[in-house]
């Protein structure tokens, strides 16, 4: 029997991520899972396992992936170092017509790639089976307490990149005996929100329910989830229907103000649709009784619903200040007055082996058996952006963005 050739590629974005698709021990089990495969691993200087990690374990570790027929990567990979006629898999970033990825898309066409995005692999519900959701919301929790510590000078916590891994940032926790009686909302009911709700359970916070969070207060520090029914109304409708919400959310009207009153630290994990109201305005901030004062946006998205969320920051420096009366962005902690905003668009890239080893076993639970079974259930096809030069037809509305030229002419 031919064996299926898999290549783990580096990394070769800009800047470095040091995450993997494969650890090295996720490796040797595929090894051992599926007899027909053949694995080897580009090296790499970055990686947040070692090269040697991999060839201790006998998985060989070679430049050349030419001669792969499948080759797995996280981020874009650069179009330069694409081999054509080959099949990858990674996050493209290119689904939703973003422009600084439109000649990555292009590139794949021209080179006739069979290109499948992470992002578009879902089971039968529709949900993302491949991702790192959770520890988007683990870092993100971390970092948003992290802020909150630095901003009223309460405590000082190791940023989370300079941990070892997750067992390496729970010792920091430790540190976290100074915390008042603050009131911490989180967004969302997904696997990011599940992330930021792990830490602050592991932390020892109390959740408590919507209602006793609006109305009671409290002698210790304490956290609620506030689903989009605790928010939002459709003024036309009395009762609640999530599924109307998700296909008419512009007929829906924020009622965040009643939390915003009562919060001070906000970590939103929610998906946003641009097509549903912000959490809340501008104005909104300028009011005497708005109370949050430290945002930790894990959604981070610009321009989105969080409006002082005005641009990304960075792992090295992850806060800035948003000054409401002016609307400018301040540099952080530059005045108590401000509203301190976390919003690193790549979260999980500071705890990369834990990251690593979660989507490792999530590619070969979701995504391998589907190379072998002949893809009975359609997983694969249905991800399959492009392939043969030519996009495939779930993403043909991707046409005008690969091709703005044969667009402009029609």
């Amino acid at each position: 029997m031919k064996k299926l050739k898999i290549g783990v590629l580096r990394e070769g974005k800009v800047p470095v991520d040091k995450r993997v698709p494969l650890t090295p021990k996720k490796c040797q089990e595929v090894l051992q899972s599926f007899p027909e495969v053949q694995l080897v691993v580009q090296p790499s200087p970055i990686r947040c396992f070692s090269d040697e990690e991999y060839a201790d374990l006998g998985i060989p570790l070679k430049e050349d992936l030419s001669s792969c027929d499948v080759l797995f990567g996280v981020k874009e990979v650069p179009v330069d170092q694409l081999i054509p006629n080959k099949t990858y898999f990674f996050f493209s970033h290119t689904i939703k017509k973003q422009a600084h990825n439109q000649k990555l898309l292009q590139a794949i066409l021209e080179k006739k790639i069979t290109m499948i995005d992470y992002e578009t692999i879902t089971n039968a519900q529709g949900e993302r089976e491949v991702a790192f959701g959770r520890w988007a919301g683990i870092v993100g929790a971390y970092n948003g307490l992290l802020t909150y510590g630095r901003k009223w000078d309460l405590y000082h916590l190791k940023p989370a990149h300079q941990c070892t891994d997750m067992e390496d940032m729970l010792e920091e926790f430790f540190k976290v005996k100074t915390l008042p009686n603050i009131k911490i909302a989180i967004t969302g009911n997904g696997r990011v929100t599940h992330g930021a709700l792990e830490v602050l359970t592991r932390m020892g916070l109390r959740q408590v329910s919507v209602f006793d969070y609006l109305y009671k207060e409290f002698a210790e520090p304490v956290f609620v989830q506030l689903r989009s029914s605790d928010y939002h109304v459709r003024p036309d409708v009395e009762v609640w229907d999530s599924k109307d919400f998700y296909q008419n959310p512009h007929l829906y009207q924020s009622t965040f103000h009643k939390f915003s009153k009562v919060t001070d630290l906000l970590m939103p994990c929610a998906y946003w649709n641009p097509a549903a109201p912000v959490l809340f305005t501008q104005e909104d901030m300028q009011q005497p009784d708005f109370k949050i004062n430290t945002i930790a946006d894990i959604t981070c998205d610009v321009g989105g619903s969080i409006p002082c969320t005005k641009r990304v920051s960075t792992i090295a420096e992850p806060a800035f200040d948003y000054n409401p009366l002016t609307g400018e962005l301040e540099e952080a902690y530059s005045s108590e007055k401000n509203i301190t905003i976390m919003a690193v668009d790549n979260l999980p890239c500071e705890l990369p082996r834990n990251a690593s080893r979660d989507f490792g076993r999530q590619i070969i639970d979701k995504v391998l058996p589907y190379l072998f079974n002949g893809d009975k259930d359609g997983v694969l096809r249905n991800a399959t952006v492009a392939k043969d030069g030519r996009l495939c037809e779930k993403y043909s509305y991707l046409q005008d963005y690969a091709y703005p030229a044969q667009a402009s002419s029609i």
